[in-house]
């Protein structure tokens, strides 16, 4: 358990950070932050993931005087594709299809600074998620809900229907949610 500790700002507007940051009985508050979340020309997925959360320090550094900033970047590969959020239910459609019955792999880059002694970690984590076959009924049904629509991959395997979609992961189960938790706990000790 961390004591004595700056104070704690998670710069992301995903409820699931906000959901796993709680978990570890810390507290904090949140702002949101915007950059433009494009792909850099042929940039790796590591690259691209931690040149993103970087950006968000940027961002939230203009906002934030004093503390600890933790900002972090999801996004899904497949076939050296980034799949990031759904711009509609019809792209939502065709991501799903083309996760069914695929392994990709989820990247979550973040960092973890403090701006009282200057300390920053960036690091990320890699998980790869295995879809089972879905139905176009399914799919559907699924968008419905609106669940997919904020979640890089159109999905979300934590606490929704897109859950029963995973047939297996191999890594960090978090690092799927939008967090991984245990290395953002261990890089937090590390700045502090």
């Amino acid at each position: 358990m961390i004591k004595n500790y700056p104070p704690l700002i998670l710069a992301s507007s995903s409820p699931r950070r906000k959901k796993l940051l709680q978990q570890l009985n810390l507290k904090f508050r949140v702002i949101s932050v915007e950059i433009n979340e494009q792909r850099n020309g042929k940039e790796s997925p590591v690259t691209m993931v931690k040149r993103l959360a970087y950006g968000k320090l940027d961002s939230a550094r203009k906002s934030v005087n004093d503390g600890i900033i933790i900002t972090a970047d999801t996004i899904v590969v497949l076939d050296n594709e980034i799949i990031g959020k759904p711009r509609n239910k019809s792209d939502a459609r065709e991501i799903l299809k083309k996760l069914s019955d695929n392994t990709h792999i989820v990247y979550t880059g973040f960092v973890v600074y403090n701006s009282r002694n200057d300390k920053t970690i960036v690091d990320y984590e890699k998980t790869k998620v295995t879809f089972r076959k879905l139905s176009s009924e399914e799919i559907d049904n699924y968008i419905k809900t609106g669940n997919p629509m904020d979640k890089a991959g159109a999905y979300g395997i934590q606490d929704d229907f897109g859950a029963v979609f995973v047939k297996k992961i191999n890594g960090d189960y978090y690092n799927v949610v939008g967090l991984p938790i245990s290395k953002v706990y261990s890089h937090l000790l590390e700045v502090i």
